[in-house]
């Protein structure tokens, strides 16, 4: 299968270790697979992706595992070189991102599901450089505040996801997305503004927000109309449905 570029798995499986002659055969494996999908979490290993070095982009699914097991693994892709994309589910397990080790490369990341992971665990995503896609969905994230310090700086995010996430307070600068380009924000109930700062990232061109709090909705407005009154006049804001009130 050295020429296969895609395979999508039907339910989460697992992938074996390549044996040793399959390594130093680079006829062996599938060395221009670009798309992987479904791939469980514990075959998230550098003997198994040394026989798809070329991967690009990953769908993985967290399982139950014991835990001295769950004490012990890693999620190590520092040797995917090309890879862009990431996707984890997960619905059963918490989990800490002490426990990824990425590839400088990434672009894409999506967390969906009930990770658990605290706010400090997402702050030390700064350490990516290339990372401009980043979507928190399904209580992925635990803790009502998010405080990022002076230092804190996404220097590549074009854009930013929140959904379902029981965030409250959200304590930032524009230095800390300083090219932003597109937030959105899904089922944020509790949030009780969006960073009035955010006003001064000059290249954020949307804000959206679907079922969220009406004092986030009314900073969105603020933002508006603060990049407005700086003549900038690209900014769109879109709201829709909104329930919460308060």
């Amino acid at each position: 299968m050295k020429n296969l570029r895609l395979m999508h798995l039907g339910t989460i499986s697992y992938l074996p270790n390549p044996r040793r002659n399959s390594i130093r055969n680079k006829h062996m494996g599938m060395p221009n697979l670009e798309e992987l999908f479904g791939l469980c979490s514990t075959s998230c290993t550098n003997k198994v992706f040394s026989g798809i070095p070329n991967l690009k982009r990953l769908i993985i699914h967290q399982t139950p595992v014991s835990t001295e097991r769950r004490d012990n693994y890693f999620i190590d892709m520092s040797s995917l070189t090309k890879f862009e994309a990431l996707k984890c589910f997960n619905y059963n397990l918490p989990c800490t991102i002490e426990r990824f080790v990425f590839p400088t490369s990434l672009k894409r990341l999506s967390f969906d599901g009930c990770f658990s992971f605290p706010w400090a665990d997402i702050s030390t995503l700064v350490m990516l450089p290339n990372l401009e896609e980043l979507k928190l969905k399904d209580y992925a994230v635990k803790g009502e505040v998010w405080r990022l310090r002076d230092e804190d700086k996404f220097e590549s995010l074009k854009l930013l996801v929140f959904s379902g996430l029981y965030l409250e307070r959200w304590e930032a600068s524009s230095d800390s997305f300083p090219n932003l380009k597109r937030l959105v924000l899904k089922k944020c109930f509790l949030l009780k503004e969006i960073p009035i700062d955010f006003g001064e990232i000059c290249t954020l061109e949307s804000i959206e927000l679907h079922n969220c709090s009406i004092a986030a909705e009314d900073s969105a407005t603020i933002i508006e109309q603060e990049q407005a009154d700086m003549g900038n006049n690209s900014l769109k804001v879109s709201i829709q449905c909104s329930r919460m009130r308060g």
